[in-house]
């Protein structure tokens, strides 16, 4: 199992940024995706999740309405949109999955919401 994230950067207070998480290994279409953020000095939280049957959602508090969760099966990749970004979304963004058991963790991208 193979989770790689892109997409991260620095942005302006109000901007937005679309990361991507590509999946490999595993049966993507079968399997629920989530993001979790880790600021700096902070444990690492759950933000969305997007469920492999009938692809419904969760969100965090912390960014409903802001944040969007959604994947492609032909690309085996999940994606988070990023609207309205706070400079309390500072983080380092990661993609999971959960596969025979096995939580499984992408390397992360930063970003960074700063003027």
């Amino acid at each position: 199992v193979q989770l790689v994230e892109s997409g991260g950067g620095l942005v302006q207070p109000g901007g937005s940024l679309r990361l991507s998480c590509l999946a490999s290994g595993f049966t993507f279409s079968s399997h629920d995706m989530s993001w979790y953020r880790q600021a700096p000095g902070k444990e690492r939280e759950w933000v969305a999740t997007i469920r492999s049957a009938g692809g419904s959602t969760d969100y965090a508090d912390s960014i409903k309405g802001r944040f969007t969760i959604s994947g492609d099966n032909a690309k085996n990749t999940v994606f988070l949109q990023m609207n309205s970004l706070k400079p309390e979304d500072t983080a380092v963004y990661y993609c999971n999955t959960r596969y025979r058991f096995v939580r499984y963790w992408g390397q992360g991208t930063q970003v960074t919401v700063s003027s």
